[in-house]
């Protein structure tokens, strides 16, 4: 099918993934072009994967040594140039939409994932040092995310709150982006700064998939993002909502994210066909991009309210699985495995550097 389908119904398609050979071989712009695709994520482990696993950034971080940069200002110099060429590409998507689409996103270090003062700071800096008016940064929404979201928001930063897992988690980063919008409200400020609240959908399968009862098989990850979409349209229904939109605000948009099939068992487009509703955002990776060309459908788009949804997860209950307890468990697991791979970044970078500064010092006078 044409990802075009997606577009009609009013939802963007991003691709999560970015490296350097994407942007050199065109292969983005196509995807822009011909893909509908409308936006990008990035996280420490695309970046570990793409650096590592390539020689396409050895020159830059060759030059990066020369100029005295190492470490954590050398990754972030790498990672601004692939994501303002990004974002150069979806400028005009992202004029053409009155700055509702066209976004790419850079991840705050996931070592301050549970500094709330350091967080500030960060989203605060990266902003300022990309000068990309369509770039998100990318907080978490831990419990020490939040007040950083509040914050950051209030200051005219756009945030992508990624790591949220359930609607008691959407609802707590909704109402931080909205106390940072009712703030600027109040001190009259523009209040149109754009969010994304990213749900992660497949790690619940994975999470249980040795204990789910076979009819449940990768059934909790899509009953979650229902429940959480139900959650979504109460907020942008509600008075308080209507209020600050009066005011010049825009929606947080809801963005479903880990939406490539990781059972072998399941079709590789099971949470693209079955999370298809308007006004929300999809990424996903290039090889459920390129599934979802050659032979992805819309099953039936998000229904607004779904009784059977909320029997569905009342199975999972009577199975054992307490989905309160759950998403906590995956939102701390979550921070740890990106703060692992943003160590493995550091540390590539570091023997990249080695290896280039030894050489230097072979061949140099």
């Amino acid at each position: 099918m044409s990802t075009r389908a997606f577009h009609d119904l009013g939802q963007s398609l991003w691709l999560d993934n970015i490296t350097r050979d994407l942007l050199r071989t065109g292969t983005l712009r196509r995807y822009i072009e011909e893909w509908s695709v409308s936006g990008l994520t990035s996280n420490p482990t695309i970046f570990d994967h793409a650096i590592k696993n390539s020689g396409s950034y050895d020159d830059a971080i060759a030059a990066g040594l020369s100029r005295g940069e190492t470490g954590e200002d050398l990754f972030l110099e790498l990672a601004l140039e692939d994501l303002s060429k990004a974002a150069e590409l979806f400028r005009p998507i992202h004029e053409r939409t009155c700055g509702v689409d066209g976004f790419v996103s850079l991840e705050v270090s996931p070592l301050l994932a549970h500094d709330t003062t350091a967080t500030i700071a960060e989203a605060k800096r990266l902003y300022e040092r990309a000068q990309c008016s369509n770039l998100l940064i990318k907080i978490p929404g831990t419990p020490e995310g939040l007040p950083a979201i509040e914050e950051a928001i209030f200051a005219g930063v756009p945030i992508n709150v990624t790591l949220l897992f359930s609607a008691d988690q959407y609802r707590a980063a909704a109402n931080a982006f909205m106390r940072g919008i009712e703030r600027r409200i109040d001190a009259g400020l523009k209040p149109d700064v754009a969010s994304v609240a990213s749900i992660f959908v497949s790690r619940w399968d994975v999470a249980i998939a040795d204990r789910a009862p076979p009819a449940l098989r990768n059934k909790l990850g899509i009953a979650v993002a229902k429940n959480v979409y139900e959650a979504y349209l109460d907020l942008l229904s509600s008075p308080r909502w209507m209020r600050a939109y009066n005011a010049g605000a825009r929606p947080q948009r809801l963005l479903w994210a880990s939406t490539g099939t990781k059972d072998p068992a399941a079709p590789d487009v099971l949470y693209v066909g079955a999370l298809a509703a308007p006004f929300t955002v999809n990424t996903m990776p290039e090889a459920t991009l390129k599934a979802i060309v050659d032979h992805g459908k819309i099953a039936m788009p998000l229904p607004r309210a779904d009784g059977d949804n909320q029997k569905l997860l009342a199975q999972f209950a009577e199975a054992g699985i307490d989905t309160r307890v759950l998403a906590a468990q995956l939102q701390a697991d979550g921070a740890r495995a990106f703060i692992e791979s943003w160590n493995d970044l550091m540390a590539v970078i570091a023997s990249k550097s080695a290896t280039f500064q030894q050489g230097s010092r072979r061949h140099g006078p």
